[in-house]
């Protein structure tokens, strides 16, 4: 089956009255590439911090990416919440995960953010811990002892054991499904890659297969394949189950 392009369906322009429900995910998708006058619009929403950060990039294309991938993320929340997107304020967790600060409902909105090759993809929902993780698909990174040194041990035998033409994809499966259950759980480095399990055969349903320390934590947790585009990869990971997913193609207002 061909993958969605980017302006194929699931994803949709959202609607005006656009309303984020206690059982739903939305996840949006951005373009990153903009024109100068969109990107400017988006820069005139950050703080003076978010526009330092930007600053401080050596190179003009990821100055405009990092511009354009919060100026989005501002535009989302403030869609979802009805309000201005300037009005935000973020605040951080001890390892950098950011969350909106507590007048702006920080502490029941959760949303999560990755970007790859001029692509973004933004996850949003309501009670419960989310992540997403979005790569653009190098065959020069699919490499056996990258897997050896970041995969469990029982991802590295299943990758070992797929036939070569599908071990990229597996890779990239891998790749982005531990990167989006470690970007939920908001630990960062101080969660190990390799002390926890998750499918990545290609065609099988995406799952924490296990955990090491805690044989409950994997029922906790539910992950989604997202296919974003031709040449990108990209997972879901969330908090409990019995949730449903909108998917939403982000534009310029």
């Amino acid at each position: 089956m061909r993958k969605a392009g980017i302006h194929d369906s699931p994803w949709r322009r959202p609607p005006p009255d656009l309303a984020l429900a206690q059982d739903e995910v939305h996840v949006w998708r951005a373009p990153l590439d903009l024109a100068a006058e969109q990107v400017r619009a988006l820069q005139r929403t950050l703080t003076l911090d978010e526009r330092e950060r930007a600053d401080r990039f050596h190179f003009p294309k990821d100055r405009r990416h990092f511009v354009v991938a919060r100026g989005v993320l501002r535009d989302i929340l403030g869609r979802t919440l009805g309000e201005e997107p300037d009005e935000l304020r973020f605040r951080y967790s001890a390892f950098g995960k950011p969350a909106l600060t507590h007048e702006f409902g920080g502490e029941r909105l959760r949303f999560s953010l990755a970007h790859s090759q001029g692509l973004a993809l933004y996850a949003v929902t309501l009670g419960r811990e989310i992540g997403i993780d979005l790569e653009y698909v190098r065959p020069d990174l699919a490499d056996e002892q990258i897997a050896e040194r970041f995969f469990s041990r029982r991802e590295v035998d299943v990758l070992r054991a797929l036939a070569k033409d599908v071990r990229k994809l597996a890779f990239f499966n891998c790749w982005t499904r531990k990167e989006a259950y470690v970007k939920a759980r908001g630990e960062g480095l101080s969660l190990p890659l390799d002390q926890f399990d998750v499918s990545l055969a290609p065609g099988e349903p995406a799952a924490l297969v296990s955990t090491q320390g805690d044989p409950q934590e994997a029922s906790r947790w539910s992950l989604q394949e997202i296919a974003p585009g031709p040449g990108y990869v990209a997972a879901l990971a969330v908090q409990v189950h019995a949730w449903g997913l909108k998917r939403w193609q982000w534009k310029v207002r």
